[in-house]
C-alpha cells in the first residue's frame, strides 16, 4: 500500500553520491534542510518514460521553478551513484540534481519501495513527486497503484500548476542549423538575447540538407520553430521578436 505522507519530515538517510571520482556522503539535511525542494522519484535510469519525459521536462522547467520560489530540483531513483552519474551526462540534466538512493533507504522510509522482480529490476521506486519545504512534505503526487508503470500525476507540469497555476511556461524551440553558418550564429544569438532555450538540429550532424526540405520546403538555414509553429529563417526571426516586443509594449502601455 503506497503511503501519502504529507505533512510528514522525510527520512533521514545518508546518499552515497560521487564527486571528483570519490564516494561523498550527502545526508538528507544537506538536501533539504531550510530549502525549497522539488523531488521526483522514479523506478530507474536510462528506462523509457524516465528518460524520454520525467528528467526532461523537470529540468526544462528547472528555471521557471526557480522563478517561483523553488531552490532545488532533486531526482531520486535506486540506483548506484556510477548509474546516475552516466544517466545525468546522458540526459544533459544540468539544472536537476541526481541522487542515488542505492540500498532504497531514503525510498523504503517513504513507503515507496516497490518489488519489480517480475522485469528483473529488483526492489525499486514506485513513480511520484513532492515539495519538500525545510523538510518537511507539503504534498506528493503519487501515481496509482495499478500494474505498470503509470505516468500521470507525478510530473513536472502538474507540480508546477500545484506552485503556480499562472507560471508562464517556456515555448519549445528547435532550429535546424548548419556548421560555420553566420546566419544560423545570427539567429542562436537573437533567441538567447529573448531568453529561449533551443534544441539545435546541425546538418551534418543529425541530419542530411534532404531533411530541411521535407520539412521545411525550403533549403536555407536557419529554419526556427516555436511551439510548433514554423518561422523560417534569419529575417522571419527578427520579424517574430518584433511583432513579439511590439504587442508587450502595447499590453504595457
Amino acid at each position: 500500500m503506497l503511503e501519502n505522507k504529507q505533512g510528514q519530515r522525510v527520512p533521514n538517510v545518508v546518499f552515497k553520491t560521487r564527486a571528483d571520482g570519490e564516494f561523498v556522503d550527502v545526508s538528507s539535511d544537506d538536501i533539504f534542510s531550510g530549502k525549497t525542494v522539488v523531488v521526483f522519484s522514479l523506478p530507474g535510469a536510462f528506462t523509457p518514460t524516465c528518460s524520454s519525459t520525467h528528467l526532461p521536462r523537470f529540468n526544462e522547467l528547472a528555471w521557471v521553478f526557480k522563478h517561483n520560489g523553488v531552490d532545488d530540483i532533486v531526482c531520486i531513483s535506486v540506483n548506484d551513484a556510477f548509474v546516475m552519474d552516466a544517466w545525468k551526462e546522458n540526459q544533459e540534466a544540468d539544472k536537476v540534481t541526481l541522487i542515488p538512493d542505492g540500498n532504497g533507504d531514503f525510498t523504503r522510509g517513504m513507503g515507496m519501495l516497490v518489488d519489480k522482480s517480475d522485469i528483473g529490476f529488483g526492489e525499486r521506486s514506485w513513480r511520484y513527486s513532492m515539495l519538500v519545504k525545510d523538510g518537511v512534505i507539503e504534498k506528493m503526487f503519487i501515481e496509482a497503484d495499478m500494474p505498470g508503470d503509470p505516468f500521470e500525476v507525478s510530473d513536472a507540469d502538474t507540480m508546477l500548476d500545484y506552485i503556480n497555476a499562472d507560471a508562464s511556461k517556456p515555448a519549445a524551440v528547435s532550429i535546424i542549423t548548419r556548421p560555420g553558418c553566420p546566419f544560423c550564429a545570427q539567429a542562436k544569438r537573437m533567441l538567447s538575447a529573448h531568453g529561449m532555450d533551443y534544441d539545435e538540429i546541425s546538418l551534418g550532424t543529425h541530419a542530411a540538407a534532404r531533411s530541411v526540405r521535407a520539412i521545411t520546403g525550403r533549403d536555407t538555414v536557419p529554419q526556427v520553430f516555436v511551439n510548433s509553429e514554423h518561422i523560417g529563417g534569419t529575417e522571419e526571426l527578427e520579424a517574430y521578436f518584433a511583432r513579439l516586443d511590439n504587442n508587450r509594449a502595447k499590453q504595457a502601455a
